[in-house]
């Protein structure tokens, strides 16, 4: 008698057998890795097919009281809702003094731009002017203006408007922003480049920095300065000086204030009229804060022109007498001469107050000095980060220098900053030591520093980012599509797992049949008896 045995399939092996643990979770494993491949891949296709890797535009003018800057920034179109991400492309230096010193003539302002913007028309591509925006902000240059003739700072802006008006990108108008708005938008600036509100985490995700730690801003412009920096929590906002400000879903305490008339060009011309206040004859006077054997004529309009030097102006005054200054590279003299600029004993509480009785809480934390505070101590060959000693004794070195002297020791020599720096690097000094209370200790704290990898530290770009909603009030999502590196790992891992899946299914379903049927003596499936 004959049994016949047929072989069956794999798939009618025995559902007893195969529905054993380790070949279920074998088969969830590759169903998931399909799945997941499948998913990422669509994702990586559309997200590129949709989102090609465009970029996205915006103009800043900074118009300050000595000089516009043109910055042109950029950022991936795809990140325009999220952070972190946008860059600085391209600067350009306009021509000539601030926008302030058209109040007379304000129909002359916009001629000094078209140089820089036919460049800056050049860094954008032309599909793309017309969604560019453009922002033009002024600064103490024009607050000074606005208080002396505000008539005049008001037809400034107005044709700077019809001339931005008429240029192919998306203008947002021009406006005098705040002395407190320019101290924040450059702590906002400061933090930004370092990496203080965002990082990328090992997943590709904006995040929170671990323990992140935000730097003081320290700002020194023509006509003002501004000093910004966190304070604790137990400060009310109603003191003076204390706001508050939320950035990425975290909220800041901040101290900012803005001192009027205390910018580097403002603050010399209160030395000169002091100077010819206190001088015999005013027609020649001794400057110590100017190099030996340097010699300068100025016209009396030149000193008293602002809203800084009324106070001061003779009572003789006449606005085309011509008065001559002499140095004599006196860094001692100078040093006291300075000192009269500020008002140190008006306030009462000295710990927390900086001077002119204006109040500021105890400096805490790191600090990046930069605009007028960098172009001085790069002046006087320090960089970054040095000893309080180190800058006194640099700057004792080089106030006593002759004129003819300081080409071989700057870098770039320009007459009109060159008389100068003895007077800035005395003027920082006491600003920081005697104003803000930088001791010894604390002053290794302070980076001088003009810019963080290729961007320039101003308020321009805290400013933008402001204005171009590139700062959310919450936490930002997952950044889809995933980088190339990430993308490809994550793939050959996934095919990995298919395969192995797909080989213990193969086992399994082996074994299975092996033991529905094991061998006998003959393999043609026949058994007799």
């Amino acid at each position: 008698m004959f049994t016949v045995l047929t072989r069956q399939p794999c798939g009618r092996a025995g559902l007893k057998t195969f529905s054993r643990v380790p070949a279920i979770i074998t088969l969830v494993v590759l169903l998931v890795s399909l799945i997941v491949l499948l998913t990422i891949t669509i994702i990586q296709i559309h997200h590129r097919e949709v989102l090609l890797p465009g970029l996205k535009y915006g103009i800043v003018l900074d118009a300050g009281s000595s000089r516009t800057t043109i910055y042109v920034y950029q950022w991936p179109s795809e990140k325009e809702n999220n952070t972190g991400v946008v860059s600085e492309t391209f600067k350009c230096s306009v021509k000539g003094s601030g926008i302030s010193s058209y109040g007379s003539s304000p129909q002359e302002a916009p001629k000094a731009f078209e140089n820089c913007m036919q460049q800056v028309k050049m860094q954008i591509p032309e599909q793309l002017h017309k969604s560019t925006h453009l922002y033009l902000g002024a600064t103490a240059g024009m607050r000074l203006l606005r208080l002396q003739n505000e008539t005049a700072a008001n037809e400034v802006l107005a044709s700077i408007e019809n001339y931005f008006n008429s240029q192919p990108f998306d203008f947002r108008g021009a406006q005098i922003i705040s002395g407190q708005d320019e101290g924040v938008y450059g702590w906002i600036t400061a933090n930004y480049l370092m990496g203080n509100f965002l990082e990328k985490s090992l997943w590709n995700m904006w995040v929170h920095p671990d323990g992140a730690k935000t730097t003081g801003a320290l700002d020194l412009g023509g006509a003002s300065t501004q000093i910004s920096f966190a304070v604790g929590k137990n400060l009310e906002l109603n003191a003076s000086g204390i706001m508050q400000v939320s950035l990425y879903g975290y909220t800041y305490k901040l101290y900012t204030h803005s001192f009027q008339c205390y910018g580097r060009n403002e603050a010399e011309k209160q030395l000169q009229a002091i100077l010819l206040k206190n001088a015999s004859t005013q027609t020649s006077l001794i400057n110590p804060c100017y190099p030996r054997n340097y010699t300068t004529n100025f016209t009396m309009e030149r000193i008293f022109n602002s809203p800084c030097t009324e106070d001061l102006k003779p009572t003789n005054y006449k606005h085309d007498d011509i008065i001559t200054f002499k140095g004599s590279g006196d860094p001692s003299l100078c040093r006291d001469m300075v000192a009269q600029l500020f008002d140190f004993k008006a306030c009462q509480d000295q710990e927390n107050c900086s001077f002119n009785g204006v109040y500021q809480p105890k400096v805490t934390g790191s600090f990046m000095a930069f605009a007028g505070f960098y172009y001085t101590v790069s002046a006087l060959n320090l960089s970054d980060n040095f000893p309080l000693e180190t800058f006194n004794s640099s700057t004792w070195n080089f106030c006593s220098q002759n004129w003819s002297q300081l080409p071989l020791l700057l870098h770039k020599f320009n007459e009109n900053y060159a008389r100068s720096y003895c007077f800035s690097a005395h003027y920082i000094y006491h600003l920081l030591v005697n104003g803000y209370k930088f001791t010894e200790d604390t002053w290794h704290h302070i980076h001088f520093k003009q810019e963080v990898e290729n961007s320039s530290i101003a308020w321009s770009l805290g400013y933008m980012l402001n204005l171009t909603n590139q700062i959310p009030a919450e936490s930002p999502l997952i950044h889809l599509p995933l980088q190339p590196q990430a993308f490809w790992g994550i793939l050959i891992f996934f095919i990995v797992m298919v395969l192995m899946s797909l080989s213990f299914l193969v086992y399994f379903c082996a074994s299975s049949r092996n033991r529905r049927h094991p061998q006998h003596a003959f393999d043609n499936g026949v058994d007799s008896e």
